[in-house]
């Protein structure tokens, strides 16, 4: 976070137009708060800014800004910028952007850039969105199985400037297949004559191109990996995945399932909110909460086919609001934990009767207290409610906890098995969402509440 001092200073710095110390200050503050200071002034000053750091440090700086904001500035560069600011970039960066451009824009600058920095460009963004292959970067260490740890080590000292990381060096044969990996650490403490062949690591986390990239972010933070080689089907290594990029996959696809379980549509993307319209946000809601009030006409059509019992028993309209919110909530925190049981792989569809007897057993457990609980609110504070002659109090009571302790049991089973059912489809379990929940579980609850007190009320 950019500190309100630090920020107005900085302020200020702008606007005295010290080139000095402008240079300076690019030279001394670190990328990443460069970008926060950044990020609200307009599109120009920025530019202003980053023209005054060295061509690397820009490339830094760019990378750190929003989507939006880049491609504000790149409105704003000239050819010459723009094919700067793509050499300098890092592999996975320079791809990134490269998608963002229209068309006609990235065409007009692939010329300009050297055969490599084409060709990899090209390749990473051959590689569909969400894989594996979409988010990796080319920019990896390599070293040939016949060297030995000291010449390893000067291998690896030739190649680190132009490295992201250089902990993994990827043990690869002549067609480039994946044969292991060494760590800088075994290098180091390896005796100096020693063939890679026999330091290596055989045994290795990967992941394919085509897998799925939360899946490829979970395995790293699963096993602890600094970085994930990726290989094709032919098992050559055409890149890895980086614990920052893993991080940003997983904040990607936590704000993805957040925003699914609350029934917003739209492109999920972590920090959009500010960036996103007043309008962009009424198109994301509206369909889910227009389809989600037309199911709900359901609850009130029920409500209506029960007046004439409703009048009579005008004691238990006290009641309904209790039986809706306790049944939404209970309902929520199931699917909430079958949802993210899936997603962290705890649990797989197959084990629907495993999870169905645990949501039972914790229903009947919740169901329990709070029928205890509402039996005691009835008869603590219905003495007051005209109830009809020859019906006791109590009776009313224990329909009242019975109907509820019955819905909560059921919430609890439905919001277990719809997030399972979708997962067996190979869909996203997140798309049953809260509000869909809810609107499903008041529909039942309230069938549950009216059939329940008119049978034990005999009715």
């Amino acid at each position: 976070m950019v500190e309100e001092q630090e920020l107005l200073d900085f302020k200020t710095l702008m606007q005295q137009g010290d080139e000095t110390q402008l240079r300076q200050f690019c030279i001394n503050t670190q990328p990443v708060i460069i970008a926060d200071y950044v990020a609200d002034i307009p599109r120009e000053e920025i530019w202003y800014l980053l023209r005054h750091a060295t061509p690397e440090n820009r490339a830094e700086v760019f990378s750190h800004l929003s989507p939006d904001v880049q491609l504000d500035l790149v409105e704003i560069l000239s050819r010459y910028e723009l094919i700067s600011l793509f050499t300098h970039m890092s592999p996975d960066d320079r791809a990134d952007l490269y998608k963002q451009l229209p068309e006609e824009r990235g065409e007009s600058i692939l010329p300009a850039l050297a055969q490599a920095e084409r060709e990899d460009i090209r390749r990473l963004t051959a590689y569909e969105e969400g894989t594996a292959g979409a988010v990796m970067t080319s920019d990896y260490a390599t070293i040939p199985p016949h060297l030995s740890a000291s010449q390893a080590i000067e291998h690896l000292r030739t190649i680190a400037p132009d490295k992201e990381t250089i902990y993994y060096a990827y043990v690869v044969d002549e067609r480039r297949r994946l044969m292991g990996f060494v760590s800088l650490k075994d290098l180091i403490l390896a005796p100096r004559g020693r063939l890679i062949t026999d330091i290596l690591q055989p045994e290795m986390v990967y992941a394919r191109v085509d897998e799925d990239q939360e899946k490829a972010a979970r395995k790293i933070q699963k096993f602890d990996l600094l970085a994930l080689p990726v290989i094709d089907h032919n098992d050559s290594l055409v890149g890895i995945i980086t614990h920052d990029d893993a991080i940003d996959v997983i904040t990607q696809e936590q704000t993805e399932d957040i925003e699914k379980l609350m029934a917003i549509a739209g492109r999920h993307e972590a920090g959009a909110y500010m960036r996103t319209s007043a309008w962009g946000h009424f198109r994301n809601r509206a369909g889910w909460v227009a389809g989600l009030a037309v199911l709900g006409l359901v609850s009130g059509f029920i409500v209506q086919s029960f007046e004439g019992f409703l009048m009579q028993f005008a004691i238990l309209a006290a009641f309904m609001p209790m039986l809706a919110d306790t049944g939404g909530n209970t309902g929520s925190q199931s699917a909430s934990l079958v949802i993210r049981a899936l997603a962290l792989g705890e649990i797989k569809p197959r084990d629907a009767m495993r999870v169905v007897l645990k949501e039972v057993n914790v229903g009947i457990y919740l169901g329990i207290l709070l029928a205890v609980l509402a039996f005691g609110r009835v008869m603590l504070m219905g003495g007051g409610s005209t109830i009809p002659e020859g019906v006791m109090l109590v009776n009313i009571a224990t329909a009242i906890a019975t109907a509820l302790g019955l819905q909560v049991i059921t919430a609890t089973l439905i919001g277990a098995m719809l997030p399972l059912v979708v997962a067996r489809f190979n869909r996203d379990p997140a798309v049953i969402a809260s509000p869909a929940l809810t609107t499903i579980v008041d529909i039942s609850g309230l069938l549950i509440y009216f059939y329940t007190a008119r049978y034990l009320l005999s009715v």
